[in-house]
C-alpha cells in the first residue's frame, strides 16, 4: 500500500485523536487565597470494588466514619462493605485555597506502578476527576510521558472553601450525570440555576456537559456551636452526618427538620478519651426534649475542647403566633359598630312603620 493509499487512513486517525483528547485547560473552582475547609467530590468507580479500596486510593482510610458519613452508611458498616462499578460514592477530603482556586490539601497520593501514564491515572483510575495536565503540573513534571515506578504523584481534586450569597457551604463536585440539566441538578440539591451557572463559569444551561465534575454549594444545617469548640464551623450538608467530639458525638443534617443540626450521643468508642464526657443538660440527655406548653426545650451539643463536650438548654415556641392586641381591638370595635348600626336600622323601621 502507497503513502497515497495511507493517508486517507492517516486523517482519519488523526480526526480521531484530536476529537477524542480531552481539553488541555481546566476548569479549576474559584477559591479566595489562604482559606482551608472540608470540601466533597463524586467518585464513580470503574470496577466493583469496596470501601476499603476506595478509602486506601484517595487517602482517607483513617477517616472512615468521615467517608460512611458523607455517604450516610451506617457508622458500623465494614470497610469490606461492597461497590458495585459505576456506583457513585462521595470522597470527603481537605481544601487548601490558593493562587485563586482550590485543590485537595496534601491528598491523595497515587504511587506509579508498571505500564502507568498519567493519562491513564488521571481518567480511568481518579475516573476523570482531574486532567493529566493537572497532575503534571501539580508535581513538576517536566515530560507527561516520564513518569517512574514507585513515584508518587499529589492529585489535585478540584475544592473551593468560599461562601456563597453570604453563607457558608459545602462545595461539592458533582460528576454531572447524561441526560442531567442545570434546573435539575439545582433542583435535586436545594440550589438555584443562576448560582450554578455562575460558580461554574457558565454562559447558558446548554453548555453543561455529562461528566464534567460541577460546582455545587450544599446547604449545611444550622447549629449553635461556639466559635471557640475544636470542630468549628462544623459544616453537615442534608442526608448526611458527621462524628464528631473525638468520636463521641453524631450530628445529622435533614432539610426535613428546617435544616437544624441535630446531634446526639455516638455510641461509638471515643479516639481520645478513655471514656466519652458527660453530654446531658441537667437531667436532659444530648438531642432529647421535653415539652411545657407553647415551649420546647431540646439539650443542644455546642462543642468541646480537651476536657470537656459543652452543652445548654435551648427552648422554642412551638405554638402559632396570636393575633396581636391592636388586632383583637380592631375587630372588637368592628363587631361593636355593627351591632350599633343594626340596632339603628331596627329602631328606625319601628319608628316609620
Amino acid at each position: 500500500m502507497t503513502i497515497t493509499q495511507t493517508l486517507p487512513y492517516f486523517i482519519i486517525f488523526l480526526l480521531f485523536i484530536l476529537t477524542t483528547t480531552p481539553p488541555t485547560k481546566a476548569q479549576p473552582f474559584s477559591c479566595k487565597p489562604s482559606s482551608k475547609c472540608n470540601s466533597l467530590i463524586d467518585y464513580v468507580s470503574p470496577n466493583d470494588t469496596t470501601i476499603s479500596n476506595i478509602t486506601t486510593l484517595f487517602g482517607i482510610s483513617k477517616n472512615l466514619l468521615s467517608f460512611l458519613g458523607a455517604n450516610n452508611y451506617p457508622p458500623t458498616t465494614l470497610p469490606s462493605l461492597a461497590i458495585k462499578a459505576k456506583q457513585t460514592v462521595k470522597i470527603p477530603f481537605p481544601c487548601r485555597c490558593a493562587n485563586g482556586t482550590g485543590t485537595s490539601d496534601g491528598l491523595p497520593v497515587y504511587k506509579v506502578v508498571p505500564e502507568d501514564g498519567l493519562f491513564h491515572i488521571a481518567s480511568d483510575i481518579f475516573g476523570g476527576l482531574v486532567l493529566y495536565q493537572q497532575i503534571q503540573a501539580a508535581n513538576n513534571i517536566a515530560d507527561a510521558n516520564k513518569i517512574l515506578v514507585g513515584q508518587e504523584l499529589k492529585i489535585p481534586l478540584p475544592c473551593s472553601c468560599d461562601e456563597v450569597d453570604g453563607q457558608a457551604v459545602i462545595h461539592y463536585g458533582h460528576v454531572v450525570p447524561a441526560g442531567s440539566s442545570v434546573e435539575a441538578i439545582a433542583k435535586q440539591f436545594d440550589t438555584t440555576q443562576e448560582t450554578l451557572l455562575k460558580l461554574n463559569a457558565l454562559a447558558d444551561p446548554a453548555d453543561l456537559k455529562a461528566g464534567v465534575v460541577l460546582d455545587v454549594p450544599l446547604k449545611a444545617c444550622n447549629s449553635s456551636i461556639s466559635s471557640d469548640s475544636r470542630d468549628y464551623p462544623l459544616l453537615v450538608p442534608n442526608g448526611s452526618y458527621a462524628i464528631t467530639a473525638n468520636n463521641c458525638v453524631r450530628c445529622k443534617c435533614d432539610a426535613a427538620n428546617n435544616y437544624t443540626l441535630q446531634c446526639e450521643p455516638s455510641q461509638i468508642k471515643s479516639s481520645i478519651w478513655p471514656t466519652c464526657p458527660n453530654t446531658q443538660c441537667n437531667s436532659v440527655f444530648l438531642g432529647n426534649s421535653t415539652s411545657s406548653g407553647c415551649s420546647r426545650t431540646t439539650c443542644a451539643y455546642l462543642g468541646y475542647d480537651n476536657q470537656k463536650i459543652i452543652t445548654n438548654l435551648t427552648t422554642v415556641s412551638t405554638c402559632s403566633t396570636s393575633p396581636s392586641s391592636a388586632t383583637k381591638i380592631n375587630s372588637q370595635g368592628w363587631r361593636w359598630n355593627f351591632l350599633v348600626a343594626v340596632q339603628l336600622v331596627l329602631l328606625s323601621l319601628y319608628l316609620f312603620q
